[in-house]
């Protein structure tokens, strides 16, 4: 009888699009936040997220997975947190640990679509690969800006002698002679840079699908900015007044906090114009301010090149769109740069979903969701059945009423040597549980964060709410334990999470 009832919900989505599928255009970005002008930021210019806003549902209380690149992108794809694959680095692939699984987009080439992504979907880099598998066609990259990415010969990588190429497999890696400049700004055309790249070729994506209008598509565009380095064209430097941005009003980690939870920017302080240790002075700190906004807007207008193509092929009406960012980063709040923490300025992601003719348009709603809910939500939006096994659930009720509920919390995690750190968010707090994995319970170190008194996570409260985190802490408990991070054969392993 379930199994019935699947099959006639998904026949009455397939009634509501008419006869054709609907294609999806999932668009993912890279380290962006929700500092936009749709989220209420009164500095960024960000024209064209704005409009997509516009279209579709936004939800302010989205939350990765897990706040570093390769893991979240897993949870995505796979619809499986990080404590469900075991995986919980850069390194390493998915199908080290769940070799069998069918990603998002594999899983709609499996009921007739034809899957294409180009730019950064899944996580490529630091021995990580793609997987062909998902894709109808080859994933397509941008070619390589000669000198790492930079246009000025004054910001490139130095090059290694023979004694430092030697010295730079040691542990320690000297990160400034193998990384350039944290910014750049180059009177260049937007096509210089890779996300300039990666338009062009969504539109010409684009451009041939409406020449194959019998066939379904599923096409993801990875934009890599703001992502460090924060390289741009001028212009986009230009629309900011650097001496205008405030500076971070708290420049230190929560009070009560565990020493090890915050971080301090060690991705950061691999580029050669940042010091390696120690607070950044006012004029980097702004900078950098300068360089993540001009950054954004460059991608910005990048994203709505891809939206002018798909209406100008009049494919709007008939595709759903995902704009989703892979955590957040912090901007110099508490001290912390870049993102590896559990707190909200790196858990917390932009995330608007467009379903013409069923979503509410230009909404906002509170209700909370994860990366793992992605998968789910596309399936029932294009009238698939939903796979079972998978961490997430569909949020297409909030699609239709924005003010409906859907799950009391969210899940995220972040290593910090052997220590786990399992966070558990609902509307008004956070708990963080770090504990060895497979530790008793009681060998736990606690975070409290209450975001209706305490927005900013000044103070930990874990000390102060013992009522309050017993009930975070049940919650937490009904989740599976953490699994340890799997080995390149795809076993379980002791060996120290990389949580950098």
């Amino acid at each position: 009888m379930k199994a019935f009832l699947t099959v006639i919900v998904a026949c009455l989505s397939c009634v509501a699009w008419g006869a054709d599928k609907p294609n999806v255009l999932m668009i993912c970005v890279d380290d962006l936040k929700p500092l936009l002008g749709c989220y209420g930021a009164p500095t960024i210019k960000s024209p064209h997220i704005d409009r997509l806003s516009a279209r579709g549902v936004l939800f302010e209380r989205a939350f990765c997975n897990q706040a570093v690149c390769a893991p979240s992108r897993n949870a995505l794809m796979t619809g499986l947190r990080s404590q469900t694959l075991g995986i919980y680095d850069l390194p390493t692939h998915f199908r080290k640990s769940a070799p069998d699984a069918v990603t998002l987009p594999q899983y709609f080439k499996q009921n007739g679509y034809r899957t294409e992504a180009m730019g950064k979907i899944f996580h490529v880099g630091h021995g990580n690969t793609e997987d062909p598998a998902s894709w109808s066609v080859e994933h397509w990259r941008p070619k390589s800006v000669q000198g790492g990415g930079y246009v000025l010969k004054e910001n490139r990588p130095q090059e290694m002698t023979r004694e430092e190429a030697r010295f730079s497999n040691a542990k320690v890696v000297p990160s400034k002679l193998t990384r350039g400049a944290a910014i750049e700004c180059a009177d260049v055309p937007d096509d210089t840079y890779a996300d300039g790249m990666i338009a062009d070729e969504a539109i010409r994506r684009l451009d041939a699908a409406k020449a194959k209008p019998g066939e379904p598509w599923f096409i993801a565009v990875g934009f890599l900015k703001p992502h460090l380095p924060f390289v741009a064209p001028k212009k986009y430097w230009d629309l900011y007044d650097r001496a205008a941005f405030p500076l971070p009003k708290l420049r230190v980690p929560p009070i009560g906090a565990p020493e090890f939870a915050p971080q301090f920017g060690g991705e950061l302080r691999q580029y050669s114009d940042i010091p390696e240790v120690g607070p950044l002075d006012d004029a980097k700190t702004r900078l950098l301010i300068h360089g993540y906004h001009a950054a954004t807007s460059y991608m910005d207008a990048q994203l709505g090149r891809v939206l002018d193509a798909l209406d100008r092929n009049g494919l709007a009406k008939n595709t759903l769109i995902v704009l989703w960012g892979d955590h957040g980063w912090h901007l110099g709040d508490h001290g912390m740069w870049c993102k590896h923490t559990n707190y909200e300025q790196a858990a917390r992601i932009p995330l608007i979903v467009v379903a013409p003719g069923l979503a509410k348009t230009g909404a906002k709603t509170g209700a909370l969701a994860e990366s793992v809910d992605i998968y789910p939500t596309l399936c029932e939006l294009a009238g698939l059945p939903v796979p079972q096994g998978l961490d997430g659930s569909s949020f297409v009720p909030v699609l239709k009423n924005p003010t409906a509920a859907t799950k009391e919390a969210v899940f995220h995690v972040y290593p910090r040597s052997r220590m786990m750190g399992r966070a558990v968010r609902t509307e008004r707090y956070r708990l963080v549980e770090w504990k060895e994995i497979g530790a008793p319970p009681d060998t736990a170190v606690l975070e409290l964060y209450d975001y209706q008194a305490d927005p900013d996570e000044t103070r930990n409260l874990a000390d102060d709410k013992k009522q309050i985190v017993a009930q975070l802490r049940a919650i937490l408990a009904k989740q599976p334990e953490a699994k340890p991070q799997v080995s390149a054969d795809g076993q379980p392993t002791n060996k120290k999470s990389s949580g950098g």
